[in-house]
């Protein structure tokens, strides 16, 4: 038996960077985004023998070692070592011999929570073997132990709540990890002219996004009033988009990213370069009212919104860059497990 599932990336479209602690902690955080179709997949395969075979089949990597409770943590597949070392510690797990083989969408450090949407995945593979008695909320926020506890690898909280549940949502973070998820219920043609009309561009660069986080933690510890401020505003024009979205009043959505972008780049120094900022002026240029780089910054994927027919001329403006218009559908499902021979 093979046990499969997949996990949807996700676009930020508002609220960016308010659900990393310390900020959410002291002060909440709120977001908005939305999943797309485009996945995290994992599976999880009972085989002879006692080996723990571990694959990451889109980057060619492979890690092989005797059965054993706890695989060693290196810097080497350590997302998937990490699952199996949490799931064998609290629900433990037949002394078999398993292969673990994974598969992402997107490139790492590209903005679309590729690591916590893979680790969402890994976990539902082995919640469907197991049979775990894991909700939304448990599976996410186990997500989130193991990144950020376990594995010490800095981020926020939104990528684990949005590849677990799914579709566009308001989240809001607390302190004691505590995290609401509000799903929107959006007009059926306001969702085709969202999707119609953002366009998602990858740079052709990924980027560390742990050393941009630190650097934004940094300044809400010292309490960097200009990038706290910031913060405060990003808060705020999560509600900006919620708001415009139920209403149907899309022709705000380009000013609202606009300003969000704008705000952003003040958290932190590393979020935007030259070549980025280069790229968003030629968008704007060709008639994109509005945009935003995606994930921690510093590069992967930029999203614009292009309103009427403009979408056709920002992508051919985008190409120049040398990067990929990556094709995607919103998608309204999050994790999806499931048992195949």
């Amino acid at each position: 038996m093979i046990y499969r599932s997949k996990a949807p990336l996700r676009i930020g479209l508002a609220g960016g960077g308010t659900d990393v602690s310390p900020y959410s902690d002291q002060f909440g955080g709120a977001i908005l985004n939305a999943t797309l179709s485009l996945y995290a997949h994992a599976s999880l395969e009972l085989i002879e023998g006692n080996s723990i075979i571990i694959q990451a089949l889109d980057r060619k990597e492979e890690e092989i070692f005797e059965w054993a409770k706890e695989l060693p943590i290196n810097g080497h597949l350590d997302l998937l070592k990490g699952v199996y070392n949490r799931v064998h510690k609290d629900y433990g797990f037949p002394e078999k011999g398993f292969r673990l083989s994974t598969f992402v969408d997107a490139p790492a450090g590209s903005g679309l929570g590729t690591s916590s949407t893979l680790v969402v995945a890994i976990i539902g593979a082995f919640v469907e073997m197991l049979k775990l008695p894991l909700g939304d909320y448990d599976i996410a926020h186990y997500a989130y132990e193991i990144e950020r506890n376990d594995l010490q690898l800095s981020g926020g909280k939104q990528d684990q709540y949005a590849a677990t549940f799914g579709g566009v949502n308001f989240m809001e973070f607390y302190g004691g990890d505590k995290v609401i998820v509000n799903p929107l219920r959006i007009r059926q043609e306001y969702l085709n002219e969202l999707e119609n009309n953002l366009v998602l561009y990858y740079t052709a660069t990924s980027r560390e996004s742990a050393t941009i986080i630190k650097e934004q933690q940094s300044n809400v510890l010292q309490k960097n009033v200009a990038s706290m401020d910031a913060m405060h505003q990003l808060k705020e024009q999560s509600r900006m988009m919620k708001e415009a979205l139920l209403k149907g009043r899309l022709h705000e959505i380009g000013e609202i990213l606009d300003y969000g972008f704008e705000q952003k780049k003040l958290m932190a120094k590393s979020i935007s370069n030259n070549m980025i900022e280069e790229i968003y002026a030629a968008a704007k240029t060709a008639g994109a009212s509005g945009g935003k780089i995606s994930g921690a910054g510093g590069g992967g994927f930029m999203t614009f919104y292009c309103p009427g027919n403009n979408r056709y001329k920002v992508i051919d403006k985008l190409l120049t860059f040398g990067g990929e218009v990556k094709s995607y559908q919103l998608t309204q499902h999050g994790l999806t497990t499931w048992t195949t021979q």
